[in-house]
């Protein structure tokens, strides 16, 4: 599985809590039913799912804070949940470079909801990007290089 896919079936499985309250594991066993995977491949995505919802508040107060008519109860579930993901990615995983976070955000909201979510998606985390990179110590010059993906999905 690559880290594309897990981080679909974490999309997945995060959107699976978000509609039943489920637990982490049991999400993520649901959306791993009939697919091939590794037990790094569960580890990865369990890890995704479980930071999500252990710093769900403060992601959804970024969010939120990045959002200049919208909050994250107001944005449809996909992309309330791939912003989620996104900006944990962005937060707490410092081996994942921003510019793939963000492109493979803008790539799920296309897949699973519509080619104006994948706008909508990058355009919150352009906002979004700048507060995270302060937080993380990162120069606000090495955030303006980094390169997003387009909507429109022509390379940059």
């Amino acid at each position: 599985m690559t880290r594309h896919e897990a981080r679909e079936c974490a999309l997945q499985a995060l959107y699976q809590i978000d509609l039943s309250d489920s637990g982490v594991i049991d999400a993520v066993s649901f959306v791993l039913e009939d697919k091939l995977y590794t037990d790094a491949d569960v580890d990865y995505m369990t890890r995704l799912v479980r930071g999500v919802m252990e710093h769900l508040a403060e992601i959804d107060a970024v969010l939120a804070g990045s959002m200049d008519r919208w909050s994250p109860e107001r944005i449809g579930r996909v992309e309330k949940n791939v912003l989620r993901l996104a900006v944990f990615e962005l937060m707490y995983e410092p081996d994942i470079p921003m510019a793939s976070a963000i492109n493979e955000a803008v790539r799920l909201a296309k897949t699973y909801a519509t080619e104006q979510s994948g706008k909508f998606v990058n355009g919150v985390l352009a906002k979004v990007l700048p507060a995270i990179a302060r937080n993380n110590g990162v120069a606000t010059a090495d955030v303006s290089r980094v390169e997003v993906e387009p909507p429109d999905g022509e390379p940059t």
